[in-house]
């Protein structure tokens, strides 16, 4: 079983001095691109880490389709500190960028002996190459693909569980960066970034550009910035990170950004709460699996919550100044110039900040999903209103198990199902173990025949979710004459696996578009994620990435605004997109005005700029704009915004920019 905290080396993990660029390393005139599927590049850097190696070196895999990009990324990465030393691709033999190109990653662990690889393929190309980097044994393996399939993301984890050499961080993350040593696996905004005390670990990229953002101004810089990753199952989770930070001598602060659902936060909470014990007598904690009960479980440990990232900054600076821990020059507010005082230990615990966000799936009606069950010659059909329902899912625990699991609640009372309800775990690979079979029949409260069908039930279930890749099969089910009889059911299945690797085709087909909402189901053609609100919003909101676009929506609501929308451009947006999504946008009428907000790290200032510009060009458009970029570009962007001539209304400050669009949506 991995160990995180025992077997992994300390400098694969802890103060990352380490970079991944997105580099082409072939020449386009040598490679077809039919010829290859993805390449890697290697990396050294110089590090002080005790006894360990002072050179530490990095393999990274990209996909065909970013090469002009990723030779891009990677210069500027060079410019920003990190030294490149070679790099892989399938097959080849040769040079790019002056660096030597290997033909395998086990080939580049051999002879170059790498500590980390950024795996920057496509999310159908990610389940092998980051297999690859496990099998040849490289201690840090970081995914940055968004999408990739569940089961996928299953089957590396059942694969990391056999081993105690590799650690993965993502799938789903901006990466890892190291402001102090000015290295990154990742595609973070580099402008955004200053050596400090800081240290982070997020779920959502866009929102950890917003506090880091928010941390260079207050003064505090950044130690240490960990992307979780937005992913279901992610390979490094906060309590993961939470421990190489409170290790970490750079560290005086930490921030935390969570999400809606699961229980990441909620662990993080109690680990909070057992490192405090150490030094202080913090206050018992109860909740539950809900977003408010988490802040709650969080501030009743000590932690302080915010509603926005940009506020990260003032409120740490408060929080730091307050302990004694950092000492801030007069008039630094929201500008450079601070000194850390260096800890000696033992040390008082850092301060620790949360914001929360969210995510989707293809869920069927009732009536298809029974009609599922049926064909597999399980009994199944509505409801009568007679007999004691219990429920029995598939599912996946989130927890450290991170895999498919049966989910079983004996309960009477539906409010209650979910409460009593108790997780069995099973591998993805080894698949599941039928001597769970009689305690789940006794937490069932089944006896006699009833217990005896119950294999039938689970098997049937478990084929469904295996054959199909579902995210979730849930089924409540009533005794019947001695057999079981499902009368209720709810069937979510992964659309990433049809989008992304086009399997599971009869599944998707069962899509009823007709029962979607018009605009939402035009706006995905064009990889934007538009959600209609319901009630009188007036504010249309224009956001790249989904946990910036919630808490746009959110922090809109905090100061009195209403948003029309949620939507989310998407880390593949293009001017085209950019002008699709205030078409989308204005086709509802309670718009009074359009709010865009904009954090870019792979999404570009400049480009988000121009598909304002087209969209004045090409559409009628009458709505007042506010507009907010900040990020990758931001200058050139803001540029482009500040010499159209339109009438748009610009902001770098989140609060300013939303008290504007409040204003113009009330007129």
């Amino acid at each position: 079983m991995f160990d995180p905290d025992i077997e992994m080396p300390r400098y694969s993990f802890t103060k990352l001095h380490v970079c991944f660029h997105y580099v082409y390393l072939g020449h386009k005139e040598d490679i077809p691109v039919a010829e290859y599927d993805s390449f890697s590049y290697i990396a050294e850097i110089w590090a002080n880490e005790g006894d360990f190696p002072r050179v530490y070196r990095l393999v990274s895999t990209w996909s065909k389709l970013i090469k002009v990009k990723a030779t891009s990324n990677a210069k500027e990465s060079i410019a920003w500190g990190t030294n490149i030393v070679g790099g892989v691709t399938p097959g080849k033999n040769g040079e790019h960028l002056g660096l030597p190109v290997l033909p395998t990653v086990r080939e580049a662990m051999e002879k170059l002996r790498p500590h980390a690889t950024g795996v920057y393929v496509a999310a159908h190309q990610a389940l092998g190459a980051i297999e690859e980097a496990i099998e040849a044994e490289v201690p840090l393996i970081v995914a940055v693909a968004e999408h990739i399939p569940i089961h996928d993301i299953m089957r590396i984890h059942s694969i990391l569980q056999t081993q105690s050499r590799s650690r993965l961080v993502g799938a789903n993350t901006p990466g890892i960066i190291s402001a102090i040593e000015k290295c990154r696996i990742g595609f973070q905004p580099l402008p955004c970034f200053e050596p400090g005390c800081i240290g982070m670990v997020a779920k959502s990229g866009t929102l950890s550009y917003e506090a880091v953002a928010s941390t260079t101004r207050a003064g505090l810089g950044q130690s240490l910035c960990i992307g979780m990753g937005g992913d279901i199952l992610a390979g490094t989770n906060f309590v993961d990170v939470l421990k190489v930070l409170e290790n970490d001598d750079d560290t005086e602060g930490i921030i935390l950004i969570g999400e809606i659902g699961g229980t990441a936060e909620l662990e993080a909470a109690e680990w909070i709460k057992e490192y405090l014990k150490r030094s202080s007598n913090p206050n018992s904690m109860h909740w539950r699996n809900q977003s408010l009960e988490k802040a709650k479980a969080l501030q009743d440990v000590g932690v302080t919550i915010v509603n926005h990232p940009a506020k990260f900054g003032n409120a740490m600076r408060k929080l730091l100044g307050n302990s004694g821990r950092v000492t801030i020059a007069k008039g630094s507010d929201q500008n450079r110039g601070m000194h850390t005082v260096r800890r000696i230990r033992p040390r008082p615990p850092p301060p620790i900040l949360v914001i929360t966000q969210q995510k989707r799936t293809l869920y069927l009606r009732e009536d298809q999903a029974l009609d599922l069950l049926r064909q597999r010659g399980i009994n199944a059909s509505g409801y009568s209103g007679k007999g004691w329902r219990r429920l029995l899912a598939v599912g996946i625990d989130r927890t450290h198990n991170r895999c498919p699991c049966i989910i079983a609640s004996p309960c009477i009372d539906p409010e209650q199902f979910y409460i009593t309800a108790k997780r069995f775990p099973f591998d993805y690979k080894k698949g599941f173990d039928k001597s769970q079979i009689p305690a789940i029949a006794e937490y069932l409260q089944l006896e006699g025949s009833a217990k005896e069908n119950l294999p039938k039930l689970i098997n049937g279930l478990i084929d469904l979710y295996m054959g199909k890749e579902a995210f979730l099969l849930e089924t409540l089910f009533v005794e019947r004459l001695g057999e079981l009889k499902v009368v209720g059911a709810k069937f979510g299945f992964d659309d990433a696996a049809f989008k992304n690797t086009k399997r599971q085709g009869d599944i998707h087909a069962l899509r009823r578009i007709e029962d979607e909402d018009v605009q939402e189901v035009e706006a995905e053609k064009d990889g934007i994620v538009y959600v209609k609100l319901a009630g009188d919003g007036n504010i249309g909101t224009l956001v790249n990435g989904a946990g910036l676009a919630m808490n746009t929506v959110d922090a809109l609501a905090d100061v009195g605004g209403k948003a029309a929308n949620f939507l989310d451009t998407g880390g593949k947006a293009t001017t085209e997109t950019v002008k699709k999504s205030f078409q989308v946008i204005l086709q509802d009428d309670r718009v009074k005005v359009i709010f865009v907000n904009i954090f870019g790290g792979l999404t570009l200032g400049d480009m988000i700029a121009n598909g304002v510009l087209l969209a004045f060009q090409e559409l009628d458009m009458r709505l007042p704009i506010v507009v907010r970029i900040r990020g990758t570009n931001e200058k050139e962007g803001q540029k482009i915004i500040d010499e159209s001539g339109l009438p748009l209304h610009a902001y770098d400050d989140f609060e300013e920019a939303a008290a504007k669009a409040i204003e113009l949506a009330n007129k």
